[in-house]
């Protein structure tokens, strides 16, 4: 065995495939591999840098891991990811404890990358960002019953606030045999969920010769594994989401009917101004045909509070169609004028005006969630176990409108004992701090 090599990995479920193939990589290569830096040869900081809040938290990681190197108890650091991508130039300069960094474009050179900052060189490498994908298998780091399933790389969207195609390059579609063969072989593995990700899933195959959605026949494909029992979908753009899609959610019982559609906003304006492609009545329309056509339907979206051009009117407007829409997740967030964006050479509200914006939106939302959860009370869920807790003497799990560190769980009594990844019925009896509380439903004998 050689040297023993420690992974941090931050942000998305994007970056943590990333920082999976790497790790596949390294072990094939004959590295030790280990969950915990203290004690490693080297560790690895597989970076977020999409906005303020993450490049910050890198950046506590970073700076936690040059104090085990101070204190003896860590070789080297190498950063990987977004924020090195983003900010080539300065992390060395920045952060002299760092002994190397990739790029977005250099996962596969991982392995030599190592070799040489353990061989006492500083390593920059930052390679194609719009170079084809490379099909490279993975060391899973999530639970062995769910994994995520990239399908595509990169953004073609270019929204006036993101930096996400300057990090990651042009969309390109991973080929659908190639998607298929490792959903097969997550499946034999024991994997039950798959969470298929891409920065946006519904535009799947369009770069492909033939330029065709291919979504529909990958989720045809997807559902067709045996041992597979839930497909869940991250994230669909509005836009693209076309009439077969929605007959393939809706009929194919594997889907979770669950979408994470962002939308970041519904002013008209403000859409136009951050380069979305549709406006408020397209959303309406879009988000009322999708409930009509997919009964149980949960829809999941993002929004930005403070984009410029929001005053109290645009604001108030996107307030309302909330309260209207009574969509069952939201995740709201405050503006972040990231540099080399169009976004951050507007006029935009001041960073406590968006971030009060921000928690007003979670305050409504905390009240659309609880008249949700109280249309659950007495009904019997499907419930995917994850697991005990000892101090609240309680299983915990997810229903299908949960996706995994995202939104809340389901805690529940049992007289038996219950399996990770094993899916049970429970009957939901109580909600406290918006989650739920139920009991295992008894089976037959």
């Amino acid at each position: 065995m050689r040297e023993k090599i420690g992974m941090v990995s931050l942000g998305c479920a994007k970056n943590q495939v990333n920082a999976e193939q790497m790790l596949y990589l390294l072990q094939e290569a004959g590295f030790e591999i280990s969950g915990d830096p203290a004690g490693c040869d080297l560790a690895i900081v597989n970076t977020c840098g999409f906005i303020e809040s993450a490049k910050a938290e890198a950046i506590d990681h970073i700076l936690a891991l040059a104090q085990l190197k101070a204190e003896g108890r860590l070789g080297k650091i190498l950063v990987t990811g977004c924020l090195s991508q983003r900010y080539q130039g300065e992390i060395l300069t920045e952060l002299p404890e760092v002994d190397g960094i990739l790029g977005t474009g250099s996962y596969n050179e991982i392995v030599s990358a190592v070799e040489k900052t353990l061989a006492g060189n500083t390593v920059q490498s930052f390679g194609d960002i719009d170079a084809p994908l490379d099909e490279t298998p993975r060391v899973l780091t999530s639970p062995d019953y769910y994994a995520y399933l990239k399908i595509a790389e990169g953004c073609d969207n270019h929204c006036a606030y993101c930096v996400i195609p300057s990090l990651r390059g042009r969309y390109r579609s991973r080929e659908l045999d190639d998607v298929l063969y490792e959903a097969r072989q997550l499946a034999a593995d024991g994997v039950k969920e798959l969470i298929v990700v891409a920065q946006d899933i519904s535009r799947y195959g369009l770069d492909l010769p033939g330029h065709d959605h291919l979504l529909p026949q990958l989720l045809r494909g997807l559902c067709a594994i045996e041992g597979v029992h839930w497909v869940r979908l991250h994230y669909l753009y509005p836009d693209q989401i076309t009439e077969e899609m929605i007959d393939v959610i809706a009929s194919e019982p594997k889907i979770v009917k669950y979408l994470d559609i962002p939308i970041q906003h519904v002013n008209d304006t403000i859409l136009k101004k951050m380069n979305r492609r549709g406006d408020k009545a397209f959303l309406t329309e879009m988000f009322r045909k999708l409930r009509a056509r997919i009964p149980g339907l949960v829809i999941r979206t993002s929004l930005i509070a403070g984009l410029p051009g929001e005053g109290e009117a645009e604001f108030e407007e996107l307030c309302q169609w909330l309260r209207e829409m009574k969509l069952e997740r939201v995740g709201a967030f405050a503006f972040s004028p990231e540099e080399g964006t169009p976004a951050a050479m507007m006029e935009y509200p001041p960073a406590e005006v968006a971030q009060a914006r921000a928690e007003k939106i979670a305050e409504i939302q905390s009240r659309i969630m609880d008249e949700y959860y109280e249309g659950l009370m007495g009904q019997t869920l499907e419930v995917l176990c994850e697991g005990y807790d000892d101090e609240e003497e309680a299983y915990y799990g997810r229903t299908y409108a949960d996706s995994p560190d995202i939104d809340g769980k389901v805690w529940f009594a049992a007289e038996r004992t219950v399996r990770p990844g094993e899916f049970v019925r429970v009957t939901v009896t109580d909600v406290y701090d918006g989650e739920l509380i139920g009991e295992l439903e008894e089976e037959e004998a």
